[in-house]
């Protein structure tokens, strides 16, 4: 569901919430239990980009794929069935936003977070209206990234702060 206006979703500011995730116990394991890894699909044409998300993604997560388009994005999707899927907008073949209404349409678990140049409100829009939940500014993208996944995984909805929009 696509907020009615931008004022209802978290904007880049951190609250205090309950940290409860969309993992499940597995195993007894040293400290009491074992948590699955977050699984993450990143979509991205640029390898930089990719190497730096991995990075910041850090052992929390798990990138269990890494494309280059909108297309392999969908696939990589359907196949993989990622806890997350992040993706840029502007991509060959598939744009980001025609991907993320793709795999609405396939009705995939996966939560969507855009990571993107665009800071302009009316892609902003576009992107929860295609069912994201999270909307990162590549300016911000060690700041925000993060936690705008752990807010998709609770069902929120986040946007970087944005001096453009």
């Amino acid at each position: 569901m696509v907020p009615s206006s931008l004022s209802q979703v978290t904007v880049g500011g951190y609250s205090h919430r309950d940290n409860n995730l969309n993992v499940s116990v597995q195993e007894f394991g040293h400290r009491g239990i074992r948590v699955d890894k977050i699984r993450v699909v990143l979509a991205d044409d640029h390898q930089e980009v990719i190497a730096k998300v991995r990075g910041i993604l850090g052992d929390e997560f798990e990138v269990i794929e890494a494309v280059e388009n909108g297309r392999q994005a969908v696939s990589a999707v359907l196949a993989l069935d990622p806890d997350v899927l992040v993706t840029d907008i502007s991509m060959p073949l598939l744009n980001g936003l025609q991907a993320a209404r793709n795999i609405q349409k396939a009705n995939c678990r996966a939560k969507i977070v855009f990571l993107t140049i665009h800071e302009d409100r009316d892609f902003i829009v576009a992107a929860l209206s295609a069912g994201a939940l999270g909307y990162v500014t590549k300016r911000r993208l060690s700041i925000d990234l993060v936690f705008a996944i752990h807010e998709a995984l609770q069902g929120h909805t986040f946007v970087s702060n944005s001096k453009r929009t």
